[in-house]
């Protein structure tokens, strides 16, 4: 064999093996980019159902958005799943399965997909207010939907107030001039 036509195949190659990937990456870019439907890894896809409409009760859409835009739901599901132990795990698939056959049971729908917002908010509601132990982990939902939503990178850094670098110190200010009303993010 040629030295000169093996360097020039040595050459070739290198440049497929460079260009291809690149190529295919422009493709791929140009492709619609279609948003997924979150899938639970943890839970059930009904209870993931159920779990969206408790957090979008506790906090709901307003001038903010809602816990379910930020992700709260996904996190508490892989919180849920990699962090709580096996009595609290049983706990919150007790809790989201009681919510929603109550929801059920009151909307007279027959399945957990058909549940709405306004099915399952007033349930909530009923479980966070009620006293006893029975629905003692719908507090907990609440405290951590709560943790989620206020340690998300958007809420953060959009909704409260967030200062990256401190800058000066002001010592004659009143916080709610400072942060404009808002509590400061951690």
């Amino acid at each position: 064999m040629d030295r000169r036509k093996a360097l020039m195949q040595m050459g070739m190659s290198l440049g497929y093996v460079v260009a291809v990937p690149t190529f295919v990456s422009i493709l791929q870019g140009c492709a619609d980019k279609k948003e997924e439907a979150w899938k639970p890894t943890f839970f059930t896809a009904e209870q993931g159902s159920t779990l969206v409409h408790v957090v979008d009760s506790i906090l709901p859409k307003t001038d903010t958005p809602s816990a379910s835009e930020v992700n709260v739901h996904v996190f508490l599901d892989g919180f849920a799943g990699n962090v709580m132990d096996a009595k609290q795990q049983g706990d919150f698939k007790n809790t989201l399965d009681a919510m929603a056959q109550s929801a059920l049971a009151k909307s007279n729908k027959k399945e957990v997909a058909e549940l709405t917002q306004e099915d399952v908010e007033p349930v909530v509601r009923q479980f966070l207010e009620a006293k006893g132990k029975e629905n003692a982990f719908a507090k907990k939902i609440r405290e951590l939907t709560i943790w989620g939503y206020k340690c998300n990178e958007y809420v953060g850094e959009k909704v409260l107030a967030y200062l990256p670098v401190p800058g000066e110190y002001i010592a004659c200010e009143s916080v709610e001039k400072l942060t404009k009303g808002k509590a400061w993010s951690i």
